[in-house]
């Protein structure tokens, strides 16, 4: 097998969790385990377009609340809704009651349940009302909150790809990527990520720093109580779990930053 070079990796990142138009040239495990290691990589890129596009807003003189929509649309985007419509699915499987065979096809069908449609209301006002205080506050705040949550959220994916997490279905996205990432790598990113919050949380007073790392560690906090959920539910991860973990650590860490003034 042809080793696996960097690129490699972050072309299977841009790939698969962003519309951009990269080519991917390998599908392989080895390939997809630098992939899921650079998916911060390609929040950073999403986050950074997530919030030009509100400053572009704000200096042409539109107000916090449609820069903040204007910061969760780009996300949504630049993922074809994808991580959206996973979420929904996720939550109309969880909401089932079904068993974990059932819950699967009914996260497979295309439309989206009464869990799905709420849980997409939710979190998508729990974005646009965290982002509009924060833009409201200051325009560097909220753009720093929207480069931190969609690192943030892709960062829920990394770890998520670790070693001793199994797929739920023998083909999909979720198969190609589930325990792909060794443990030590997973903490190495969520290290790294913590630190950079942490190092971009200083401008925002005394407790920016603190803030920022801690936007970091609750939300993959949280984004691992619903993969453990999904995984004694399921049986392991699939593509709409991916999904959902993402967009549960997005809102967190957003959350988490509104917090403390």
């Amino acid at each position: 097998m042809p080793k696996t070079s960097p690129h490699d990796g972050l072309r299977f990142a841009f790939g698969t969790l962003t519309v951009l138009p990269v080519r991917v040239h390998r599908w392989d495990r080895q390939a997809a385990r630098g992939g899921m290691l650079s998916a911060p990589v390609a929040g950073l890129v999403v986050g950074v377009c997530a919030a030009g596009l509100a400053l572009v807003l704000l200096l042409l003189g539109a107000g916090p609340l449609l820069a903040a929509v204007a910061s969760v649309a780009v996300p949504a985007a630049l993922t074809r809704g994808l991580h959206l419509d996973g979420l929904a699915d996720t939550a109309d499987g969880l909401g089932s009651g079904k068993s974990a065979e059932e819950a699967l096809t009914i996260m497979k069908q295309s439309d989206i349940g009464p869990f799905g449609v709420l849980t997409l209301v939710l979190t998508l006002l729990a974005q646009v009302a965290v982002l509009a205080q924060l833009y409201g506050d200051s325009w560097a705040r909220g753009a720093a909150a929207a480069v931190t949550s969609a690192v943030t959220a892709r960062l829920a994916l990394t770890l998520a790809a670790r070693a001793d997490v199994p797929a739920a279905r023998p083909e999909g996205l979720g198969a190609a990527v589930a325990g792909v990432v060794p443990m030590p790598g997973a903490l190495a990113a969520a290290a790294a990520v913590t630190l950079a919050a942490g190092a971009g949380g200083t401008p925002f007073g005394g407790y920016g720093a603190l803030r920022g790392a801690a936007a970091v560690l609750l939300a993959v906090a949280a984004a691992e109580l619903l993969l453990r959920r999904c995984v004694r539910r399921f049986g392991g991860v699939t593509g709409d779990v991916f999904g959902a973990l993402e967009e549960t650590a997005a809102t967190a860490a957003l959350v988490v930053l509104a917090l403390g003034g």
